[in-house]
């Protein structure tokens, strides 16, 4: 089947993007929300200008929209760019990296309903312990991007998600942090994955808190791709 990917950048939507591929789907387009702000909803924030990067990197077409972010009208933003995306790259179903997130999965399921699109999410319900060990054991590299929980503080940022992995578990057990970030526990960027021609580089970031809600940023500046 063609599929129309919803790329954020960060872990999930890659890997649930991954797995489409293993299942011999064919990847049409790579589809990006671009929010304005980082009160979105619905829609990655940080560093969402790198996905184009990440899909020239997997050979994709990229196709954006931009949005206010507004709670209900990004839904509809969104519903614009995927039926631009379908007449453009000819597709027959969208992806995406919902795991537990109900307000994201059914707004998502009514859009490509409407638009008579199957809807696949790959990670739904997954165990989030045992998925991001398969995403370690896929070769993923991953680094925080956001954090926005107790327990975690800008001294995260640009970690390699691996790395912080048993930390995670703690905190797991102590806060009920969602293991895999689904709650805005934190974000983050792959920097590398089977499917890129190159991995990805930081060379230049600066580190962005938020004193009233504790939340912090990494704001990456300039890149390279290594062999």
């Amino acid at each position: 089947m063609r599929i129309g990917a919803l790329l954020s950048g960060g872990k999930d939507s890659l890997f649930a993007l991954y797995l489409m591929k293993q299942k011999k789907h064919d990847i049409s387009c790579v589809m990006t929300m671009k929010p304005v702000s980082d009160e979105s909803y619905m829609f990655h924030y940080p560093n969402i200008d790198l996905v184009k990067t990440q899909a020239k990197l997997m050979d994709i077409p990229y196709i954006e929209n931009t949005t206010k972010g507004e709670k209900e009208k990004e839904l509809s933003d969104l519903e614009a760019l995927i039926k631009e995306a379908k007449e453009k790259y000819n597709f027959d179903g969208i992806c995406t990296g919902a795991i537990n997130s109900n307000y994201q999965k059914s707004r998502i399921d009514a859009i490509a309903g409407k638009l008579e699109l199957k809807s696949f999410a790959p990670l739904w319900e997954r165990d989030p312990e045992s998925l991001l060990k398969e995403m370690f054991d896929s070769n993923f590299e991953i680094i925080i991007t956001n954090v926005a929980a107790e327990g975690l503080d800008e001294s995260y940022l640009g970690k390699n998600l691996k790395d912080v992995f048993e930390h995670l578990k703690e905190l797991n057990q102590k806060y009920a942090l969602h293991m895999a970030g689904e709650g805005g526990e934190y974000e983050t960027l792959v920097l590398y994955c089977p499917l890129f021609s190159k991995k990805i580089s930081v060379l230049e970031s600066k580190k962005i808190t938020d004193k009233k809600t504790g939340s912090a940023m990494l704001l990456i500046e300039k890149i390279a791709q290594n062999e």
